[in-house]
């Protein structure tokens, strides 16, 4: 579990044949083998550490359904460590489970901000709300509009100096991940006969 405030910008070191290399500093530190890392949002095992980088494994998957697999050597990439119960929850719940990827379409700059407009598919913008939140590459933020196929979130400066947002282009591929809380409403709010029950577990032999 991650909160989407981004701790580090990393940068790719190799990519290839199932494993991840990231030149990193900060998240380094009280990371051990085994661990999680949130990697441009995605949650991702740490299986070697050295002095100054980090590798993890990459599945197939995680290729096909996240911006990882269109990414190089040389890449700038969001780094995050596990939340801890002593760790303030700045942003929001994050699981590190990427629900699909959106495209930039539109970028307009303001006075100590910048708007971005990221063209989504309906399971996401699905669970979308306006002033709700979202992971954009496992940063969270704010969401200042929605419309059925694309949402818009407002960036403060801060933000967009000290995480890979700052070299968003137009038609940019991003990770997303909706608020679990979103998902966990809608599965309280079916019909009866559609939830995970006692009876339905019962019924297909999950419980004695």
């Amino acid at each position: 579990m991650f909160t989407g405030i981004i701790e580090e910008v990393g940068r790719i070191a190799s990519i290839g044949h199932g494993n991840l290399k990231v030149s990193a500093a900060l998240v380094l530190q009280g990371t051990g083998l085994g661990d999680s890392i949130a990697v441009n949002g995605i949650c991702l095992t740490v299986t070697e550490i050295t002095s100054n980088s980090f590798s993890v494994a990459i599945m197939q998957e995680t290729l096909q359904r996240t911006n990882i697999g269109l990414s190089s050597v040389g890449d700038k990439v969001n780094l995050e460590r596990p939340l801890t119960l002593s760790k303030a929850i700045g942003g929001h719940l994050v699981q590190g489970h990427i629900d699909a990827t959106g495209k930039v379409i539109s970028l307009t700059h303001r006075s100590g901000s910048t708007i971005i407009k990221v063209e989504s598919p309906h399971s996401v913008t699905h669970y979308v709300v306006e002033k709700g939140f979202i992971a954009l590459n496992g940063i969270s933020l704010t969401v200042t509009e929605r419309q059925s196929n694309s949402f818009t979130v407002s960036i403060v400066d801060y933000t967009l100096q000290h995480t890979i947002l700052s070299e968003v282009r137009i038609g940019d591929i991003v990770n997303l991940e909706v608020d679990i809380i979103s998902k966990y409403v809608e599965q309280f709010v079916k019909p009866d006969s559609e939830r995970l029950s006692s009876k339905y577990l019962s019924e297909h032999g999950f419980t004695g």
